[in-house]
């Protein structure tokens, strides 16, 4: 019968800390128990992620912007490029039309894409820095973060084409503020915003594309376009149209 018992409290139990049986032989005292060991140091944040902006978000634009061309000439700008499968098209598209263009690079496809940029440079359009990775709160960072994206975007721009200028920058998304104009200015580039955009980031038809930039487009005009950043079939089917009424209307100028 002891036998027996031993047998349901050794099988029933799942949990140490149960009072010995005074039939089961002494247990074997259990060893000491050891000191903890001591934690190791949480490893260092990495800086994939951007730091938490400090400011609030801009809601109104700041003085100091480029939105003109200051001549009767309209000008063409491609933003979030430049990309291996539209920018090259857009690129033929400007030389069978014989005008030239301002891109509007991401630092981070540069340096992938240097080729492009190369292209862009020989071809006799004008290079804009447009951030490293299109940080729509690049904005609301420290002013040495802001320069920091800057300068390294410039760097790849320049590590394609050693010798280019860069006289433009242009802020993710539009989000201007003062403290963004006054770095690029230190830096020796001018903020460029614009004063026609068909939204063509919202991928509608080349029509519409087409159709708002003719309604909207006045002398002097700086279009906002996209060769890069997305689905841009649209806009590189809508730029011969875009080109033509352009062209023939006002003339279209490279930005200087």
């Amino acid at each position: 019968m002891s036998a027996f018992c031993l047998l349901l409290i050794v099988t029933g139990c799942g949990q140490a800390g149960t009072g010995p049986d005074p039939a089961a032989a002494p247990p074997t005292p259990a060893p000491a128990p050891s000191t903890p060991p001591t934690p190791a140091a949480s490893p260092s944040p990495t800086h994939s992620t951007p730091p938490a902006p400090v400011r609030a978000r801009p809601t109104g634009l700041p003085a100091g912007l480029r939105k003109t061309t200051g001549v009767r000439e309209v000008a063409l700008t491609f933003d979030d490029g430049p990309d291996p499968k539209y920018t090259p098209t857009v690129l033929d598209q400007l030389r069978e039309a014989k005008v030239k263009a301002t891109f509007c690079v991401i630092g981070k496809r540069a340096e992938r894409y240097p080729e492009l940029v190369a292209r862009i440079a020989r071809e006799g359009h004008q290079l804009c820095n447009h951030s490293w990775d299109h940080d729509m709160d690049l904005g609301r960072r420290p002013k040495a973060a802001i320069r920091a994206d800057m300068r390294r975007t410039s760097a790849a721009i320049r590590a394609a084409v050693p010798d280019a200028k860069i006289p433009f920058y242009r802020q993710p998304g539009g989000r201007w503020n003062a403290e963004v104009v006054a770095v690029a200015k230190q830096l020796g580039m001018r903020s460029l915003h614009w004063t026609v955009d068909p939204q063509d980031w919202a991928k509608p038809t080349a029509t519409t594309i087409a159709k708002r930039i003719k309604k909207a487009a006045r002398p002097g005009a700086v279009v906002l376009l996209h060769d890069g950043g997305g689905d841009r079939a649209p806009t590189v089917a809508a730029c011969p149209r875009v080109i033509i009424d352009l062209k023939t209307r006002y003339g279209i100028t490279k930005l200087r």
